[in-house]
């Protein structure tokens, strides 16, 4: 491949400019990742949503369907990432009294490169709506620190991140 690392695991060529990584001759594989982050709010607002109570509706239930719809589109997001065919998105909510939400998003499917932009977009884009949906009753809520928990598949192999924000 002319222009392209030897490795070819890399976004920029040869020349310095920027470049989709050619994935074509790797094999599909199965491939997961988990991301999670969290929202901090006031404990007055965590009852707002777990009670049901917030004007604009149903928090989690928004911010789950906004989680995946953006995981589909992480292509479209990110400049550079491949656009995938996900097999599966999940996304959890924890209330941890007295004034955090967490969130667990996993992406899943049998391909050629993985699905890490995936559920870490998944999870920005909950904590973003849940914001957005809250932000009338509080708005100094924050979002907090995302990261990849964890992966399987692909050539760099598993992943479990080994201390994962408090």
């Amino acid at each position: 491949m002319t222009g392209d690392s030897p490795s070819g695991l890399t976004h920029i060529d040869s020349r310095g400019n920027a470049r989709m990584v050619d994935v074509s001759a790797k094999p599909a594989t199965p491939r997961r990742a988990t991301a999670q982050g969290s929202v901090r709010m006031r404990p007055a607002t965590l009852e707002l949503i777990t009670g049901g109570e917030v004007g604009k509706g149903d928090v989690l239930g928004v911010a789950r369907v906004a989680a995946i719809m953006a995981a589909k589109r992480t292509g479209e997001l990110i400049p550079l990432c491949h656009p995938l065919g996900l097999d599966s998105v999940t996304v959890d909510f924890s209330p941890a009294p007295p004034d955090r939400i967490l969130i667990s998003a996993t992406a899943a499917l049998v391909g050629r490169t993985g699905v890490e932009m995936e559920a870490l977009t998944a999870v920005s884009i909950a904590a973003l709506t849940i914001y957005d949906m809250c932000k009338a009753a509080d708005k100094e809520m924050v979002i907090g620190e995302s990261w990849l928990a964890a992966k399987t598949g692909g050539r760099s192999g598993d992943f479990r991140h080994p201390s994962p924000p408090a």
